[in-house]
């Protein structure tokens, strides 16, 4: 209880200094998204505090797009931990645009296009950017941070707006059927959320392939090549134990004939208990 009531009060100290800056409409309705957000996860610390990883620099953000944000510096920051959906942008720039932040990461090392990865912070807020757009359905956890605690907490982000059906959940094509592979076929090239019971694991040379249909050169599958193995025996998960259970998947959807989802991280496959809610039918 004291944690709770101490993370309110720094979310009612933050929304204080806004309150100073917000004079104009434009400012005023960037304040009215920001407090909105923040209520949603005001006194949950647990979604943003394991992801308070080292300080990697801050500034003012100045442009933004879906992917990333600019700050005055020049500095293109990739937002680390999500992927976007059509509504991250819009949400993005009511959050951040004019805002000072700070950017944490467990390094700063640019990717191939010049972009910092990161984790955002609004001034001394200790929820990220990532996971109050995750809680808004605003956004879809990507997997690719590898951090235990951090992982876990915008994953419980994400599936708090997935149980409201908020934002992207609210589309009941937001998660597709694994067994209707034309649909997953035609997302090709799009990050997707699959949901479905493997049929069998097969493993091919390097490769292991997780069924989800009888025909296993249309129906949909997930690949995991043998260099990944040792992610899932470092999670507890045997990929042969799977098999006719009903998984989450995330990817990038990949195929010529039959869809499939590369999957490099363990984190891009979540494990469904049989009393849990799923996003498509039986």
């Amino acid at each position: 209880m004291t944690e709770c009531n101490e993370a309110s009060s720094r979310h009612a100290a933050l929304e204080l200094r806004l309150a100073g800056n917000a004079t104009s409409p434009g400012h005023v309705t960037q304040r009215l998204h920001l407090i909105v957000a923040i209520l949603l996860v005001a006194g949950r610390s647990a979604f943003a505090s394991p992801c308070r990883f080292e300080s990697q620099g801050e500034g003012r953000v100045v442009a933004i797009d879906a992917r990333s944000v600019r700050l005055d510096d020049g500095r293109d920051i990739r937002l680390n931990g999500i992927e976007p959906t059509a509504t991250t942008k819009q949400a993005l720039t009511a959050l951040l645009v004019g805002r000072d932040v700070i950017l944490r990461s467990a390094d700063d090392t640019p990717d191939r296009y010049g972009r910092q990865g990161a984790l955002v912070f609004v001034g001394e807020s200790d929820i990220s950017v990532q996971a109050v757009l995750l809680a808004q359905g605003d956004a879809i956890v990507s997997a690719e941070i590898t951090d235990k605690d951090c992982a876990t907490a915008l994953m419980e982000s994400e599936a708090e707006a997935r149980r409201q059906k908020k934002g992207n959940w609210a589309d009941p094509s937001a998660i597709k059927n694994a067994e209707s592979p034309d649909d997953i076929l035609a997302e090709i090239g799009r990050f997707v959320v699959v949901e479905g019971k493997v049929l069998s694991v097969r493993q091919a040379g390097a490769i292991t392939y997780l069924n989800f249909g009888r025909n296993w050169t249309r129906g949909f599958a997930v690949t995991i090549s043998k260099r990944t193995l040792p992610a899932f025996e470092s999670a507890g998960t045997a990929l042969k134990s799977l098999e006719n259970r009903r998984i989450r998947v995330r990817g990038w959807v990949e195929g010529n004939t039959g869809p499939r989802i590369d999957v490099r991280l363990a984190g891009q496959v979540e494990l469904l208990g049989a009393n849990e809610p799923t996003g498509v039918g039986p």
